[in-house]
């Protein structure tokens, strides 16, 4: 289930106008900006209100983080940009699930850095996707 949701949010990027070069989790050896590093975390909360009797989980959670990297601080935010509309407020599709539209939970600024000699900012959203068993 987990690779599914990877795989919906993975794919509604790469399909975002102008071709975002997406990377998932890990970014090879001399690859230059702009990129969209891609790193995700899963939850399955506990809600009392809307727990089936039975007790099993149902509703399932998957934080994107996105890091919008360029080459300075403009890049960073123009790309963040093209990340928020190909996220914000979209329902993906997942086999045998419901979802609802993503959202975005909170972001930062561009931060800076000169570790490998070349100035890189680094723009990091995170947006929640939600689903249920259809």
């Amino acid at each position: 289930m987990i690779r599914a949701h990877c795989d919906a949010v993975l794919g509604m990027l790469q399909a975002a106008p102008g071709s975002l070069r997406v990377l998932d989790g890990a970014v090879p050896a001399g690859t230059v900006p702009p990129y969209v590093l891609v790193y995700f975390a899963d939850a399955d909360p506990e809600l009392t209100d809307s727990a089936p009797m039975d007790g099993t989980s149902e509703r399932f959670v998957l934080r994107v983080y996105a890091h919008s990297v360029g080459g300075n601080a403009a890049a960073a935010r123009a790309l963040g940009e093209r990340v928020r509309t190909a996220l914000l407020d979209q329902v993906p599709t997942v086999a045998g699930r419901v979802c609802w539209p993503i959202r975005r939970e909170e972001g930062q600024l561009p931060q800076r850095d000169e570790s490998t000699g070349v100035l890189v900012m680094d723009r990091i959203d995170v947006y929640r996707l939600e689903s249920v068993p259809a």
